[in-house]
């Protein structure tokens, strides 16, 4: 979670976003960057009615593919 915090602010991404941080070649961990702060993908999915910027259509996302190095 560190390296997606950093990462959001060096690259001064604005909510919402999905991260999708690669630990290693067998490892991705999702993170949702919401108003409210960054949380686990699954936590979100679990408990989508607490996010409601999550309701937006398929225009308004952009994707980038990140490498994180550790």
């Amino acid at each position: 979670m560190t390296a997606a915090r950093k990462f959001i602010q060096a690259e001064g991404i604005a909510p919402p976003a999905l991260l999708l941080v690669k630990r290693n070649e067998h490892t991705t961990d999702r993170y949702f960057w919401a108003e409210k702060g960054l949380f686990g993908a699954q936590y979100v999915e679990e408990n989508h009615f607490l996010f409601p910027s999550l309701r937006f259509s398929e225009d308004d996302v952009e994707e980038m593919t990140v490498a994180l190095n550790r």
